[in-house]
């Protein structure tokens, strides 16, 4: 069964599902709540505690006040303070207090924050003092022309107006701290709620003299304070301290917080009194609050926990140790929909920014995300992740830049993570070139580096390889991805901290990369062309083919072969004169004119098939250029003068860089020079000209850098045109069909310099092949050759073979027929004269091989032509029909061609023997032999035919002939255009070469 997603088991809030939630539905602001002008969800009671989940410290905090308040037994203090990081929850605790002391009888599901008994009955009344709001230099307006400079000022008007206010005038306007019993005046007259909130921020204002003088006044207050109301009936006193555990402070605001903590606790121990410590929101109950605000129902994730548990199992070498305690699962299981590495993001990294109110902060980017992630549905979507957070989302930029203060990164989120669709991110481009169709990898790695880096302290930014993966590992991930995808992302970053031991992480300048695409801006164009041209030249330059180096014209490519040893010539193509797209159906212009003619006029070349072409990929041509301009702005930088200014890391870095460049442009350069145009008959479909086209695997083209020749000779050998020095040559009988020999005889030299020109034979490389053909040809009775006295037929042993105009072969029909073979018998009393070969030229003899039945007929050839022949013999012989047939098929890829084309012979008996051999992929060696009724071959095909070919595509050594045997029932009648139908079903079949024999009936 299919793994549930978010999107089976969670259903938002309908206001979160609309993306109806409002900046100030998520801006608690106590002072707002105290006036009655706040927000919808923090003004009305009934929806501020539906919205709220019942956290532990909550619910012990309200429990503890509220009894307080009532006078009940079950008071258990008058003082208690919130102790936790900023933006945990303490304005949030402190409205619900508000809501509590004033109206909790009205809220429908009061039950399940406190007991209803417990909440006083007399009206209670509420002060409550925030530092973010005070203002100590200029004062508050209180009302009645009244302006209050401190705590006190602001809480004796609170209580009691202007009469409250001046019993303590004298201390505000002079910033003295009133002592208790003013205090306690201030507190008669039925219950009263004092909540004091962001006290380290009122510290941090106090900057002036006076200001000053009323910081160090503040404990003496506190104290004064704390007296009052424990000594007074139904007084209430909640103050709150940014500080986490151990006392130790870690926000924007920490010194001044540590410095209230030090002296409260010094107050304490001097005085007995103790504040009761409380936290309304614990760190595992984080995750319940978020859930409560932003959805409606959360499903049972046991299956995606499990699913995850096991992920992180089969990955745990390339995962932090935690991964696979038990306590992650776990803390998956309790913070589900939201992955914990998202939670650790939120709760120890951004939440030391000053500006980052936790739980606050946490709803702002996650009431957006989970709108767009319902919007959007991305599939393999088990859990919320960090990069599930889309800076691409200007609503989530502006809380980065904004809210949080980070405008400083704004050049590294616009150039690594998220651009626009004009100027697209390194993230982004990474997502288009590399991982189309799959998973956005290189956003997933860019915006988990950046909310990473999001942290105030140096120690907590950035990420290292293995949380990097357990953050982004999810089920239906492969980590190899996350992997690939951090490696380019490191490469590529303009603005990743650089050093080798500094973790992921982003800086505010621009790192190494960025100053080499800045001096690559600079190279001048001119010199990096140069460069490139000889670079290229370099790289296909080396091998067995002459290089003829961005050709424009006929006469700047020579004709038959270079070198002056007739090498075939490979024209590198310009890449601003001519490119191809990734595509190619045509060949351009510019070629078919190099490949005709020769020379400045429009003479025709002679040595087509010795040529051959490469040219430029368009889609890779600026990658290879910025490539060259990379590695020329590298060699400036690496100058002494300019290594000067940058750190040691840097200098060593840009070194290594400058040394790789060479072969990242030869990678470059033959990824880009991958299109091969190369003579043969079977050319492009719109083409006119006889030039086919192969393509270079991009990762073959890389496989041996600055060697560009090698790919183009093995793409060259795949597709069975080029023969190189240890390659089997073609049948004797197919090349005497290509060339003028068939005549009868031909020069060596005249020969060679067929496979020069006809762009039906293969290219080669040297002479050993054509001499093996030769030789080949001979042990076989097929040839004849003949230099000078020495004369080699079937039989004799070797001799060299002669490449000029003096050395012939002949076809042994023709040597025959002119008495060249057998040798003649030496007549007694000395050897008889030798029989000189005929002129060049000599008229050619018939095609048929002499036979000793009257009534058979042979033709050898390429299929469609041996048949003509046995067809044309048949009738100048006027025999009324073929009574068998018999085709010998000499290439394997023909051999089951014909089989079905043989086996669909109407009114016939058909037979089969077969016999051959292949090696395997892996070097064994497969022997078939067969002989039978021609169904018998059909199993045999299916099981051998992918195979033979898998075997020939790997360059392994397939050899497989067959003969066919056809007998008509009644004969094929030479009547009519019967044998040209049956010819045409055939040559459907088969190109190759055909060894045909019929018997015929007179």
């Amino acid at each position: 069964m299919a793994l549930p997603t978010i999107f089976n088991l969670c259903e938002p809030r309908d206001d979160v599902r609309r993306g109806a939630v409002q900046e100030t539905d998520f801006a608690a602001d106590l002072a707002q709540v105290l006036r009655g002008d706040a927000p919808p969800d923090y003004r009305d009671p009934a929806r501020f505690f539906a919205n709220t989940h019942p956290t532990r410290g909550l619910k012990n905090l309200l429990h503890a006040v509220c009894a307080r308040l009532s006078g009940s037994s079950e008071q258990v203090g008058a003082i208690f303070r919130l102790d936790t990081q900023f933006g945990g929850g303490k304005t949030h605790a402190l409205i619900a207090l508000v809501h509590a002391a004033r109206s909790m009888r009205e809220v429908p599901n009061a039950g399940e924050f406190v007991d209803l008994k417990l909440v006083p009955d007399q009206q209670v009344v509420v002060f409550g003092f925030e530092g973010e709001n005070a203002d100590p230099a200029n004062g508050r307006k209180m009302g009645e022309g009244i302006k209050a400079f401190t705590p006190w000022g602001e809480m004796a008007y609170a209580l009691k107006g202007k009469q409250g206010y001046d019993l303590v005038r004298a201390s505000d306007e002079q910033c003295i701290a009133p002592g208790a019993e003013t205090l306690r005046e201030l507190l008669q007259g039925g219950p009263k709620l004092l909540l004091l909130d962001e006290l380290g921020v009122y510290l941090r204002k106090l900057k002036g003299q006076k200001q000053q003088a009323a910081g160090a006044q503040l404990v003496g207050f506190l104290s004064a304070l704390f007296s009052a109301v424990e000594t007074t009936k139904n007084a209430a006193l909640v103050f709150t301290l940014a500080i986490g555990k151990g006392g130790i402070a870690s926000d924007a605001y920490a010194a001044e917080n540590e410095y209230v903590g030090n002296q409260m606790a010094e107050l304490e121990s001097v005085s007995g009194r103790k504040a009761t410590l409380l936290n309304p929101t614990e760190e595992d109950e984080t995750p319940h609050v978020l859930r409560r605000r932003l959805f409606q129902t959360v499903g049972d994730p046991q299956a995606i926990v499990d699913a995850y548990r096991a992920l992180w199992r089969a990955h745990q070498e390339g995962l932090p140790p935690e991964a696979v305690r038990p306590e992650s699962a776990e803390a998956l299981r309790a913070s589900w929909p939201l992955h914990p590495e998202l939670l650790h993001v939120f709760t120890h990294k951004m939440s030391t920014l000053e500006n980052f109110q936790r739980v606050r902060g946490m709803l702002r980017f996650l009431a957006r995300t989970v709108k767009q992630l319902w919007d959007a549905r991305p599939p393999q979507t088990y859990a919320i992740h960090v990069h599930h957070l889309d800076p691409s989302m200007e609503a989530i930029k502006q809380e980065i830049v904004t809210k949080l203060g980070q405008d400083k990164l704004v050049p590294a989120i616009s150039s690594d993570v998220a651009g626009t669709p004009q100027q697209p991110s390194l993230a982004e481009e990474l997502d288009r070139d590399h991982y189309a169709g799959l998973l956005p990898f290189g956003s997933y790695v860019g915006r988990n580096i950046l909310f990473h880096t999001l942290a105030y302290n140096e120690a907590l930014r950035g990420v290292q390889r293995p949380e990097l993966r357990f953050s982004i590992l999810a089920p239906g991930i492969e980590p190899a991805y996350i992997d690939d995808a951090a490696k380019r992302f490191q490469e590529n970053s303009s603005y990743l901290d650089d050093r080798t031991v500094a973790p992921l992480r982003f800086q505010y300048e621009a790192n190494l990369n960025q100053l080499v695409k800045r001096a690559q801006q600079n190279v001048d164009k001119t010199q990096a062309r140069n460069e490139l041209k000889d670079r290229i030249k370099d790289i296909f330059g080396k091998g067995p083919l002459e290089l003829v180096l961005f050709p424009a014209a006929p006469s700047e490519v020579p004709d038959g072969g270079g070198g002056g040893d007739g090498r075939p010539v490979v024209a590198v193509m310009g890449y601003d004169a001519l490119e191809v797209p990734a595509e190619v159906d045509d060949v351009p212009e510019l070629l078919e004119r190099l490949y005709q003619y020769k020379g400045a006029g429009n003479d025709l070349r002679k040595g087509r098939n010795n040529l051959l072409f490469i040219v430029a990929d368009q889609p890779r041509i600026d990658e290879m250029k910025s490539k060259m301009a990379r590695r020329l702005a590298l060699e400036g930088l690496i100058r002494p003068e300019n290594l000067q200014g940058l750190a040691e890391h840097q200098q060593l870095k840009i070194k290594e860089m400058f040394e790789k460049s060479a072969q990242e442009v030869a990678i470059a350069v033959q990824q880009c020079y991958r299109h091969i145009f190369y003579p043969t008959r079977a050319r492009l479909p719109n083409a006119n000209v006889d030039l086919g086209h192969a393509a270079i695997d991009v990762q073959s083209a890389s496989e041996k850098p600055g060697a560009g020749q090698s790919s183009v000779v093995r793409t060259l050998r795949e597709a069975l045109k080029l023969r190189v020095q240890g390659d089997a040559p073609d049948k004797p009988s197919y090349v005497r069909d290509r060339t003028p020999l068939k005549k009868g005889q031909i020069s060596t030299a005249t020969l060679r310099e067929e496979f020069r020109r006809d762009a039906a034979l293969p290219m080669l490389i040297g002479d050993e092949v054509f001499i093996a053909g030769i030789r080949e040809g001979i042990e076989q009775g097929d040839y004849v050759y003949k230099t000078g006295d020495l004369l080699l037929g079937k039989g004799d042993p070797f001799a060299a073979i002669k490449i000029d105009e003096n050395s012939f072969v002949f076809t042994m029909e023709h040597a025959k027929a002119q008495g060249i073979w057998p040798r003649p018998v030496p007549q007694p009393g000395g050897p008889g004269p030798t029989p000189q070969p005929p002129a060049p030229g000599a008229a050619p003899v018939p095609g048929q091989q002499p036979v000793a039945n009257a009534n058979d007929i042979v033709g050898e050839g390429v299929l469609k032509e041996a048949l003509i022949r046995v067809w044309e013999e048949a009738r100048k012989r006027k025999l009324g029909s073929i009574k068998k047939l018999s085709l010998q098929v000499f290439e394997g890829g023909d051999v089951f061609r014909l089989l079905g084309g043989v086996s669909a012979i109407p009114a016939a008996t058909k037979r089969v023997e077969l016999e051959g051999s292949y090696v395997t992929l892996n070097d064994g060696e497969m022997h078939v032999r067969l002989t039978g009724p021609i169904d018998d071959a059909k199993p045999v095909k299916d099981f051998l035919d992918p195979q033979i070919r898998a075997a020939a595509d790997a360059g392994k050594q397939v050899n497989l002939e067959a003969i066919y045997q056809v007998t008509f029932n009644d004969g094929l009648s030479m009547a009519g255009d019967l044998p040209e139908k049956f010819s045409e079903r055939l040559v459907k079949l088969s190109s190759g070469l055909v060894h045909v024999r019929a018997t015929a009936e007179g």
